[in-house]
């Protein structure tokens, strides 16, 4: 299997890694500052790999 999960997130599970809000997470997807998901479930949220998250992470702006 690849290091990718198949696990997926929601906005819930990116708050609680980068430690915000989950209210601060859908802002940052609000102003584009979130990658677009890796897909869109049957009721229509959007949802992430741990690794693309944990990708974006270490690389946003201010949070080196």
């Amino acid at each position: 299997m690849s290091a990718r999960s198949t696990d997926l997130w929601s906005y819930a599970e990116i708050a609680r890694h980068i430690n915000v809000q989950t209210e601060t997470v859908r802002n940052y997807r609000r102003h584009g500052l979130l990658p677009d998901p890796d897909l869109t479930d049957s009721n229509g949220h959007p949802r992430w790999y741990p690794d693309t998250i944990r990708t974006w992470a270490r690389n946003r702006p201010g949070h080196r």
